[in-house]
C-alpha cells in the first residue's frame, strides 16, 4: 500500500479536486512545492501535487474522470 498521484497542476484545481474526493469518504495528501513563502523574490509558481492510497483508487476513480473531463 502506497501513495499514488492523481494529480499534477495548479492549487486551485487540487484544492477542488480534493474536495470531491474527500467528500466520498477517501483521505487525500497534497504537496506544494512552492518556495516562494522562503524565497519572495522568486515568483516561479510550481505544480502542486494531489496523492491517494492505492487501495483507495477503485472508489475515488470515478471522481477523478469526471473532474478531468471537466476541465
Amino acid at each position: 500500500m502506497g501513495l499514488i498521484k492523481i494529480f499534477s497542476g495548479k492549487e486551485i484545481f487540487a484544492l477542488s479536486l480534493q474536495e470531491k474526493i474527500e467528500a466520498i469518504g477517501v483521505n487525500t495528501v497534497i504537496r506544494s512545492n512552492n518556495q516562494a513563502n522562503v524565497l519572495p523574490s522568486i515568483q516561479t509558481e510550481k505544480a502542486v501535487e494531489l496523492f491517494i492510497q492505492e487501495v483507495d483508487f477503485g472508489k475515488a476513480s470515478p471522481v477523478i474522470e469526471e473532474f478531468r473531463l471537466n476541465l
